[in-house]
């Protein structure tokens, strides 16, 4: 990836400080990726289920099933609602560091000291809480600290981040499933502390991001935390530049209204939320975490052979597909990976349910087809809608909403989440509706219709600042055109009183008229000091 990491000869500063944060902060996934992982294995372990079944044969229904995976995705939808405030109110950092070392530590301790499924429940819903928080405030983070040029791979390195950490939790409950006590359940639950004590060290030493900084009113500070991520002085002409464009922005968006809830669901900030939410809602129902909650018991009740091996391959797959995605967000674009994303999944997902419904997955080479199409599946959504739907949403939306936006458009990830992890036992379930492979033409019929919306709604954002983003929303109105898109508005040049009631097409026609009118006449008086 060294081309995509070279920064351009024009930008100012060092690049590698503000990569090496965000790329740490990214850390943070794998509490989301092992948190999700974990359960898969612990729901096949004899111990877990001797200890926690209700019934005699030592099996959960599906009623029991569905509840003890699903209620995490229901405490990661309200830990994603209260991003917002807790965002706002505490910081982006400080917001942080209270999600991770109190709310999911909480969560993890009510499950490692648990031995029935009430308390257990308790602490997953906790635990989800906490990795609700997690997962829109760093991709906020990420993309209010990332410089624009490489923004798209480092908040996708979040997605690698949530796949190491998938992968970690299947080699831990392959490590401990054999185990005839406690352990086997209670080790993989309490690793999740050193994930924690990881993050929350390396952000007491981390800056605030300049963004939030000016939210606040905060010049000096934001110069200050800007200058650490830049490496530059706090009076270089870079910074000031760049500062003095976000602050322009921010006022130019305040003075449009003000950004309550309801200020969300207006004009293109509307727009924009409406589709933040379609791709992250979108991602869940490609049934990706059908595989990587309900995996283990799927290839196990199907005759599998070696589930566990099997979803440790899986996993493998995850890590590696995310790597290519990282490259070509930012060589392909947002859109067009997006695009060959949803129909190279599309494809697996049909082959995979036509081989297991024809052939049954008790036959040896149908089994070995369905997992190798299962694989390649893994690969376009790591390398595609896995990282970018995190990328398109973090750089959506103006400062003075990007918080209450970014908190609803993770929380309809996590709503579906939860909807799929509640729904499937009875989806697959021989009692119940008994789909079996037969539940892979329901993920290719949603990745069919992810085409049809990328194609339609997600507009194109590569080398955009978050500020000119704000710009190609308000000149240009259909998704497929965006690619042509070049920013012409210079907030610093936008005077709030004078423009307030003209559309952003009306401000960039007015500053490109001012600036061929200052070419043509060539003034030197023109030039802006």
């Amino acid at each position: 990836m060294p081309v995509a990491l070279k920064k351009p000869d024009h930008v100012a500063g060092k690049a590698w400080p503000a990569i090496l944060i965000g790329l740490f902060v990214a850390f943070g996934g794998v509490l989301f990726g092992y948190d999700t992982g974990t359960i898969s294995g612990i729901l096949a372990m004899p111990y877990w289920l001797k200890q926690f079944s209700t019934t005699p044969d030592l099996k959960l229904s599906a009623s029991e099933d569905s509840l003890i995976v699903s209620i995490l995705s229901a405490g990661t939808f309200f830990g994603a609602l209260s991003a917002s405030p807790f965002g706002d109110l505490l910081g982006r950092r400080i917001g942080l560091m209270a999600a991770t070392g109190i709310v999911f530590n909480f969560g993890v301790i009510l499950q490692t000291a648990s031995t029935s499924q009430p308390l257990f429940i308790a602490g997953r819903f906790f635990a989800g809480f906490g990795v609700g928080l997690v997962s829109a405030l760093i991709p906020m983070y990420q993309s209010e600290t990332a410089p624009k040029w490489i923004r798209g791979t480092i908040v996708g390195a979040y997605q690698l981040a949530i796949t190491i950490g998938l992968f970690l939790a299947a080699i831990v409950n392959n490590s401990t499933k054999g185990r005839d006590d406690s352990g086997s359940y209670r080790i993989p639950i309490a690793v999740q502390f050193l994930w924690s004590l990881i993050l929350v060290t390396g952000l007491i030493f981390l800056p605030e991001t300049p963004r939030y900084l000016i939210k606040m009113d905060r010049y000096d500070k934001a110069a200050k935390a800007l200058g650490q991520l830049r490496r530059l002085p706090v009076d270089h002409p870079a910074i000031i530049e760049e500062l003095n464009e976000v602050q322009a922005n921010h006022l130019y968006e305040m003075s449009l209204g003000k950004s309550s809830y309801a200020d969300c669901f207006k004009g293109t900030i509307g727009k924009r939320l409406l589709t933040g939410c379609l791709l992250q809602s979108l991602q869940q129902l490609t049934g990706v975490n059908f595989i990587f909650y309900y995996g283990t018991q799927y290839f196990q009740n199907a005759g599998f052979q070696n589930p566990f091996t099997i979803q440790i391959i899986t996993n493998a797959v995850n890590i590696a597909s995310t790597f290519p995605g990282l490259y070509m967000v930012e060589k392909l674009g947002r859109r067009n990976l997006l695009l060959l994303g949803a129909i190279g999944m599309c494809v697996c997902q049909y082959i995979v349910a036509i081989t297991g419904t024809v052939s049954g997955t008790t036959n040896l080479p149908a089994q070995r087809a369905a997992i190798a199409f299962v694989c390649i599946y893994i690969f376009f959504f790591a390398s595609s809608w896995g990282p970018v739907a995190w990328v398109v949403t973090g750089e959506l939306f103006p400062l003075k909403s990007r918080a209450k936006c970014l908190s609803m458009t993770t929380a309809s990830n996590w709503l579906l989440n939860w909807a799929i992890a509640y729904s499937t036992p009875y989806m697959v379930d021989a009692d119940h509706a008994n789909l079996q492979s037969k539940v892979f033409f329901v993920w290719g019929s949603f990745c069919f219709v992810c085409i049809a919306f990328v194609w339609f709604m997600i507009y194109e954002t590569k080398g955009l600042s978050l500020e000119q983003v704000d710009e190609l929303y308000g000149v240009v109105t259909q998704a497929w055109k965006s690619k042509s898109f070049r920013p012409q508005v210079q907030f610093a040049d936008v005077d709030v009183n004078q423009h307030r009631n003209m559309s952003m097409a009306d401000i960039a026609a007015n500053q490109e008229r001012k600036r061929s009118v200052q070419h043509d006449e060539a003034l030197p008086t023109a030039e802006k000091v």
